[in-house]
């Protein structure tokens, strides 16, 4: 069970802002659990774990299996939340080096997470070689990003394999009823699987857009699910033991301490992605109303040599979330020397992990020291029951700590903006006010 310690904030939170604080999580729960607060059309998610039946999970196996033997590679066409989720699962759960091993299962690659040229026309030569599937994930259909990289991906399938091999070759993630993508998936006859209505795209890891992309890359959905589901148990609970309640108040009670900015930190770069999701996560559901948690996440030990200075010495406005990994999955020692030109043997012996839990406290004490409060996130190894755990728990808390800022957590207003922009300035139909208007400003 993924534990958390509160103990290295204790000094920069007076007694009365924390009991304060306890004290909204717990009607934050509240709102959560009764669907009484803002956003209430959007907490399919608070649920999911429990409500994820047999058959979503043996239809996401009968896609590993349909592609089995056929498929090389399968692009996963999202954005935001339609891609985040997955992608820091995989990449947690694959060995390092995973893309020049040997593998059993289909390599996953992602496109539609951005507008870059050269992403999309090298993703075209790479996808040459390969035989390659795609699941394209998005409610409408519509959004530019993955729209564009789909549209790319499914003419060249179809040119290269003509359309019947190419409708089984692609799996949309979409709306039940409605939208651009529901539409063709419908008149094109390819498999299908629904995006909860009232599950927002940074809250759907554990749907179909995390789910099946996950499997497809070979590993163990159900566990995932049942890691989830155990957090969600512990996560409804209102009482002090509860982390996600822990969490919530812990970094309210910062932010009213005047820390503006959390950090993420990682001392296993399998966990890298796993801030990039977090940040979505916080960033979109925080950060409005002139309110909101600045989210950042560092990659310990290594970032310690870029940005460490700053973190020890610079500015008093942050704070760190320390995600850490109990358990290593390997083992290797350090071996003695007998020439010690490196003066390290006085480590020999030891294991590789002891140095870095060593860097860990060492890291902590002094960024604790230097005015940095510090929280502890322990997950007992990466695998995919402690996955599962840890979006469970981020979601939960993300939920909380939004009503505790008195926002609504479940919306982005701020997003279409550039968009909108964006739209005008490509001179799309319906924007043409819009676009004299921009063009008086550049």
């Amino acid at each position: 069970m993924i534990g958390i310690d509160l103990k290295a904030t204790e000094k920069f939170i007076q007694e009365e802002v924390w009991n304060r604080n306890i004290q909204k999580a717990y009607e934050g729960l509240d709102l959560v659990l009764t669907g009484k607060g803002k956003g209430n059309d959007f907490l399919g998610w608070v649920n999911l774990p429990s409500e994820i039946g047999e058959p979503l999970v043996e239809n996401c196996e009968n896609i590993v299996e349909r592609w089995k033997g056929k498929v090389d590679t399968v692009v996963v066409t999202g954005i935001g939340g339609s891609y985040l989720g997955a992608k820091s699962a995989i990449m947690a759960l694959s060995h390092s080096f995973s893309y020049a091993m040997p593998r059993q299962h289909p390599q996953v690659v992602f496109a539609g997470q951005n507008i870059s040229e050269d992403y999309l026309a090298e993703l075209m030569e790479f996808l040459h070689t390969r035989t390659y599937a795609v699941v394209v994930i998005s409610k409408s259909g519509t959004t530019t990003e993955p729209a564009i990289a789909f549209r790319i991906l499914r003419e060249d399938l179809e040119k290269r394999f003509g359309k019947e091999i190419a409708k089984e070759r692609i799996v949309a993630v979409t709306d039940a009823r409605k939208g651009a993508l529901r539409t063709l998936a419908d008149r094109e006859g390819y498999a299908t699987f629904v995006i909860p209505d009232n599950v927002g795209g940074r809250f759907s890891v554990l749907t179909p857009v995390g789910l099946l992309p996950i499997a497809l890359a070979g590993f163990d959905i159900r566990q995932m699910v049942a890691g989830a589901r155990k957090m969600q148990e512990v996560c409804s609970e209102k009482n002090a033991s509860n982390p996600a309640i822990l969490y919530a108040a812990a970094r309210n009670s910062l932010y009213l301490s005047g820390k503006k900015i959390e950090i993420l930190t990682n001392y296993n770069p399998k966990l890298q992605y796993m801030g990039e999701w977090w940040k979505q996560l916080f960033g979109e559901s925080e950060g409005k109303e002139g309110k909101g948690i600045f989210p950042a996440s560092v990659n310990f030990s290594t970032d310690l040599h870029s940005l460490g200075q700053y973190i020890q010495e610079g500015e008093r406005i942050m704070f760190e979330t320390n995600l850490l990994v109990k358990l290593p999955e390997h083992d290797l020692k350090i071996e003695k020397d007998l020439d010690n030109l490196d003066g390290l043997n006085f480590l020999s012996g030891k294991r590789i992990e002891q140095v870095n839990k060593m860097a860990q406290l060492g890291t902590r004490l002094a960024h604790t020291d230097g005015g940095v409060p510090n929280i502890v996130i322990e997950m007992e190894k990466i695998d995919e029951y402690n996955i599962g755990e840890i979006f469970y728990l981020f979601e939960m808390a993300c939920g909380i700590s939004g009503y505790m800022l008195g926002v609504n957590p479940f919306n982005q207003p701020g997003v279409e903006q550039y968009k909108k922009n964006m739209f005008a300035l490509l001179e799309k139909p319906g924007y043409e006010g819009l676009t004299q208007e921009i063009r008086k400003r550049i």
